[in-house]
């Protein structure tokens, strides 16, 4: 059973709902967000990364950043960027990417869900990030932005969402990145009703994107319940805001690892190592090598490409988190060779979401300050959904979504 009920919207205008949307807070820098706002004062990361509104060398966990937080969304309310719905609403959202389309369902779901675990996890959180955004939610006393869910598809609501993307959308812009958002209202309490109704008989939702802020959410509403120990379960602090996909519609793209040296191995040496257990053959063709199967991987070292598959019997293919590629590059390359025996904590490995391209890859490590990069071939939503049904976790930087819903277009305030 999957809760899912409608909630009074804090949206932005029709006319500046492109100019606040903004990418999720935890995919770039202060400083890149600094550059992205220059020209935008409306734009939603003035309140999901406030930082950037107070000197730069301000402490990201200062509460002066949280407290930017509050008055920045504030003011954007009380000048009318934002308006409140008078009445509770779902709404569909779809963006539109290279051609490739997701249409999902904004709604709000229950903190009780995650709770027990009928939200499915697949990844480990980190208390420090969670402390971030508990503060966030805290100060500002709603969720900001949305939960990125994912369920096996039905199509009674496919057949429903269907039917309202043929009226004209209430937002429908194009972002600078290319992608296309659209929004439609759901404002007929019927539609709302046979919705809610449907998802009940949705045997659980999958966290696919937003596990620090999804924690921090149901964090606050523990806290609100501590506060107001004769709460019903109906307040709004007992529910955060998500957007819900069906599993059909997603795209997950690679994830990508960069290693700064070489565990004091020479090149040759190293070469060796990975031979042990890895057939390596030398890219020839032009370009960077992009794996195309599971088991395969691209390896960037010395301004040279190589294609690396795993030997046979070298791990449990049977096993839904040894038998990723990102587990097998782990156990048999980047800790028994490189020495990396927490990529969540080790300084000398970064990562790099697909959408950024293997050139990039490239250009870090003959840059110098990395010493060999590795391609990988994409997780699936299959062996996503898998691993959080066994109660597992992935590896760290498993999976990158793409495109990612936009933060600033929908608010849901905790009162």
């Amino acid at each position: 059973m999957a809760i899912v009920r409608p909630f009074k919207a804090v949206r932005p205008t029709k006319e500046l709902a492109a100019r606040v949307a903004a990418l999720p807070y935890d995919v770039m820098s202060s400083e890149e967000a600094r550059e992205m706002v220059k020209d935008n004062p409306y734009s939603f990361l003035h309140v999901d990364k406030a930082e950037i509104d107070l000197p730069e060398d301000t402490n990201l966990y200062d509460q002066s950043v949280y407290k930017k937080a509050k008055s920045n969304l504030q003011e954007m309310i009380s000048t009318g960027v934002f308006f409140q719905e008078e009445k509770s609403n779902l709404y569909i959202y779809r963006l539109i990417s290279k051609g490739r389309s997701q249409t999902g369902i904004v709604a709000c779901t229950s903190i009780d869900e995650y709770l027990n675990n009928s939200i499915k996890k697949h990844e480990y959180t980190r208390p420090d990030k969670e402390a971030d955004r508990i503060n966030h939610v805290d100060y500002c006393d709603a969720n900001t932005g949305p939960i990125f869910l994912t369920y096996k598809n039905k199509k009674d609501i496919d057949t429903i969402v269907s039917e309202i993307i043929k009226n004209s959308p209430e937002y429908d812009f194009i972002a600078e990145d290319g992608v296309t958002h659209m929004v439609w209202a759901v404002e007929e309490d019927v539609i709302i009703e046979k919705l809610c109704t449907l998802f009940q008989a949705v045997e659980s939702l999958y966290i696919a994107d937003g596990h620090h802020r999804c924690a921090s959410a149901a964090r606050v509403g523990q806290m609100r319940r501590q506060e107001k120990p004769e709460y019903t379960g109906e307040e709004e602090f007992n529910f955060f805001l998500s957007v819900i996909f069906p599993e059909k519609d997603l795209y997950i793209m690679d994830y990508n690892r960069i290693v700064k040296e070489l565990n004091g191995h020479s090149e040759q040496g190293f070469l060796q190592k990975v031979s042990d257990k890895f057939k390596v053959k030398e890219y020839c063709l032009e370009g960077p090598y992009k794996p195309s199967s599971k088991g395969t991987y691209g390896m960037y070292l010395n301004g040279k490409w190589y294609q690396l598959e795993i030997k046979d019997g070298i791990s449990d293919l049977t096993h839904p988190v040894k038998s990723l590629d990102v587990s097998i590059l782990q156990d048999n390359l980047l800790y028994p060779i490189l020495g990396i025996e927490d990529p969540r904590t080790d300084e000398r490995i970064d990562f790099m979401g697909g959408i950024r391209g293997l050139e990039a890859l490239r250009r870090k490590v003959d840059g110098g300050k990395m010493k060999v990069a590795f391609s990988m071939y994409p997780t699936t939503i299959e062996e996503l959904m898998n691993i959080a049904d066994a109660g597992e976790v992935m590896p760290p930087k498993s999976t990158w979504f793409e495109p990612k819903p936009r933060s600033g277009l929908f608010i849901h305030t905790l009162k």
